[in-house]
């Protein structure tokens, strides 16, 4: 689980949207473009090449 304070101030680091946490898969998605960054050990990996675009 991410802290609430922490979701509402990150943004995607390719188009700078507010990105959302999905919990069961634990990853943060960015609505616009469609990125899915990987959350590991409880840290945020926004780094674009880590990166997944989905449809």
């Amino acid at each position: 689980m991410l802290d609430r304070d922490l979701l509402n101030i990150l943004a995607c680091p390719a188009c700078k949207t507010p990105i959302t946490y999905d919990e069961e898969r634990s990853v943060l998605k960015c609505g616009n473009c469609h990125r899915v960054y990987p959350v590991r050990d409880g840290i945020p990996i926004l780094l674009v090449d880590e990166a997944i675009v989905e449809a």
